[in-house]
C-alpha cells in the first residue's frame, strides 16, 4: 500500500441534452462515414465505420525466412467485423440512468448479435465491451458499446480460458463456480447480489474499485439465459453496479466493461470449462478527479494496490441504492 496524489482531472457532470444535432450516434444524424442513422427508438446497431478488423482483409504473409526470425517473430492475420451498439436514442442516458427494462433490451441485442454471428459467420470469438468516459478514451458521450468479432481468440479471454481448462482438468470442477462459493461463504468482498448474479471486488483486483460479476448458474454464453426473468436479473445487477459507481464520487463514473463467455466456435472442452462473467475496470482512485495510472513499478514489475478489495467492497456496499429501487419501481 502506498499513497500517490495522482493526476487531477475534471469531474464529469450530467449536463448533456437529450438530443445533440452534432452527435453521430443520435437518431437521424449523419455519421462520420457519411451514413445516416434511422429514427431509432430502442437500441441501434451498425457496423463500425472505421473498423479495426475487417472481413475482406488480405491474408498476412510473413517475409521472415531466417531460422531465428521464424522462431521469435511470429504474426498471424486476423479477420473480423466490428459493431457499434447504441443503448438508447437519448444522448444523455448511460446504463446507470436506464431502467431495468431498457437495459434488458440492450442484453437482448447482445444475445441477437451473438446468435447471428455464430450462425452466419466463420468467426471464433465476439468481445462485447463498453468504454465509458473521456478518461477511458471514449470520444462520444452518447451511451454505446462495441462488439468485435474475430477469427482468432484474443489474448485476455484466451489466457482466462487456458486457466479455466487447466483447473477443470486438475479438480474436475469449474474454477468460477468454486470461486463464487468462496466469496459467498466469506462475504468480505460482495458488492451486490441477486438470484442470478454475484458482484464482488475480486481478491486479485488491480484497479481500486474493480468488480467482477459472475453468473450464479454455470452458463457458458449469454444465449443460455433462460427467458425474460434471467435477462431481468442480468439487467438488475448491471443497474446496481453502474448506479453505485455513479454514486461513489457523485460523477458519471468512467470504466471499461467487458463480457467474457464461451467462444462462438471451439472445442467441447473449451465450452465445458467456460462460465459467463464480466469485468468492470474503473480508473478513478480517490475522487472524481484523481485517476490511477499503471506506470513505473506497476508497469515494469508488478501491480500495487492503492486500496484492498475488502475496503473497496465496503465503500460500494455502503452506497445508497435509492436510485436503483426507483428504477425498479418505474420498470415494473
Amino acid at each position: 500500500m502506498y499513497d500517490s496524489s495522482g493526476q487531477e482531472e475534471s469531474p464529469s457532470g450530467n449536463t448533456l441534452p437529450e438530443y445533440d444535432p452534432r452527435c453521430y450516434l443520435c437518431p437521424r444524424n449523419k455519421r462520420s462515414g457519411g451514413a445516416q442513422n434511422p429514427d431509432y427508438q430502442g437500441t441501434f446497431i451498425f457496423v463500425n465505420d472505421f473498423s479495426a478488423v475487417k472481413e475482406d482483409q488480405d491474408d498476412y504473409e510473413s517475409a521472415e525466412s531466417e531460422e531465428k526470425s521464424s522462431l521469435l517473430l511470429k504474426a498471424e492475420g486476423v479477420k473480423g467485423k466490428c459493431y457499434v451498439i447504441c443503448f438508447s436514442p437519448a444522448h444523455n442516458k448511460t446504463l446507470a440512468d436506464m431502467s431495468v427494462k431498457e437495459i434488458s433490451v440492450v442484453i437482448n441485442t447482445w444475445q441477437n448479435l451473438y446468435r447471428d454471428v455464430q450462425q452466419n459467420t466463420p468467426f471464433r470469438y465476439i468481445q462485447i465491451f463498453e468504454n465509458k468516459g473521456e478518461s477511458m478514451g471514449c470520444s462520444n458521450p452518447h451511451a454505446h458499446c462495441q462488439a468485435w468479432t474475430t477469427s482468432h481468440l484474443p489474448e485476455e479471454p484466451a489466457a482466462e480460458l487456458h486457466n479455466l481448462i487447466e483447473y477443470r482438468r486438475k479438480h474436475n470442477s469449474c474454477l468460477l463456480c468454486d470461486y463464487l462459493a468462496v466469496e459467498l461463504e466469506k462475504k468480505e468482498r460482495i458488492v451486490a447480489e441477486n438470484d442470478g448474479w454475484l458482484a464482488v471486488c475480486p481478491w486479485w483486483a488491480f484497479w481500486p474499485f474493480e468488480t467482477l460479476v459472475i453468473s450464479k448458474r454455470c452458463i457458458k454464453n449469454i444465449l443460455e439465459l433462460e427467458g425474460e426473468r434471467d435477462v431481468e436479473l442480468f439487467a438488475e445487477i448491471i443497474s446496481v453496479i453502474t448506479t453505485k459507481y455513479d454514486n461513489l464520487f457523485e460523477t458519471k463514473f468512467p470504466y471499461s466493461m467487458g463480457i467474457h463467455q464461451a467462444p462462438l466456435r471451439g472445442t467441447d472442452e473449451e465450452h465445458a470449462a467456460n462460465h459467463v462473467h464480466f469485468h468492470f475496470l474503473p480508473p478513478l482512485l480517490r475522487s472524481a478527479t484523481v485517476k490511477k495510472f499503471q506506470v513505473g513499478y506497476e508497469l515494469l514489475a508488478e501491480p500495487q494496490r492503492d486500496i484492498t478489495p475488502e475496503q473497496a467492497a465496503r465503500r460500494l456496499q455502503a452506497l445508497s441504492t435509492d436510485l436503483y429501487r426507483n428504477k425498479l419501481e418505474g420498470s415494473s
